[in-house]
């Protein structure tokens, strides 16, 4: 071995000689295979005669520490041969205050726009995208939600409802009971979301009683409301048995209620922006 002690990337080598083999194969490790890792081998010559086999590897290490070569096995015939092992100790040399030499000076580019544009436009390209998306939640905040649940919408829903509610023949067949529960289901579940009234949660006492003092729903409209709701409750407790005329008033009543509700709502809009 030449060096024990070396600098990162320096080059060393380590020699193999093998005398007397008198004519013997020599195997090993194949060539650039022979050093462990973290010896990087940069040339690897082998050479032989009659008696003496001669093997010089030239090698590098670019990892600060101690390095041990191992044993190194030859067979020469029949009979294996071991070197001994060696540890290297790999220093850098370098020190904070060498100067740092430039392989070529500093050269001034002057540069155009596309250049400015290679260099930048995954930032432009990610601002605009994130400008734009701020922007789409704005809009679905303000104008999205608001379409789903506007007046119009809740409207022709429950229109459609209480059309569904008529053609079921509740009326015709006298099933006056299963008429009024789900008419007023219809009727509260259209206040909820028309007025943003608890009406799907409140009893029908309070309800009326919210309604009148929130001014929201007008007089006619709070008077159908009461009057069919607590029909309503009596015909579920059996207090009370609606002919065909009524029940068909009721409906049509409700449904008038339900189309007049934009006015109610207009009005309230009027008196907010008073």
């Amino acid at each position: 071995m030449e060096k024990k002690t070396i600098a990162l990337g320096e080059v060393n080598h380590i020699v193999v000689t093998i005398n007397n083999i008198h004519d013997e194969k020599v195997s090993a490790a194949p060539e650039n295979e022979l050093l462990p890792f973290h010896f990087e081998e940069i040339k690897d010559s082998i050479a032989q005669t009659q008696d003496v086999y001669y093997r010089r590897i030239e090698f590098t290490v670019f990892d600060e520490g101690k390095f041990t070569i191992p044993e190194l096995e030859f067979k020469v015939g029949g009979k294996v041969l071991k070197t001994i092992p060696y540890e290297i100790d790999v220093i850098n040399t370098a020190q904070k205050t060498d100067p740092i030499n430039d392989i070529m000076n500093n050269k001034e580019v002057k540069l155009e726009v596309t250049d400015y544009w290679q260099l930048y436009k995954f930032y432009i390209l990610a601002a605009i995208a994130l400008i734009c998306l701020v922007i789409a939640v704005i809009l679905f905040v303000k104008y999205g939600r608001r379409k789903k649940s506007s007046p119009v919408v809740t409207t022709n829903q429950t229109l459609k409802e209480l059309d569904s509610l008529k053609k079921k023949k509740y009326v015709e067949s006298g099933n006056y009971r299963s008429f009024y529960v789900e008419l007023i289901d219809i009727s509260r579940k259209f206040i909820a979301t028309q007025y943003r009234l608890p009406a799907d949660v409140l009893l029908t006492d309070d309800l009326v009683d919210l309604m009148k003092k929130n001014n929201t729903i007008s007089q006619e409209n709070e008077r159908v409301v009461e009057n069919v709701f607590v029909r309503g409750d009596l015909v579920k407790f059996a207090k009370t048995f609606p002919d065909q005329q009524t029940m068909e008033k009721d409906l049509a009543d409700i449904t008038a209620f339900v189309k007049r509700s934009s006015k109610d709502l207009e009005f309230e809009n009027l008196r907010k922006d008073a």
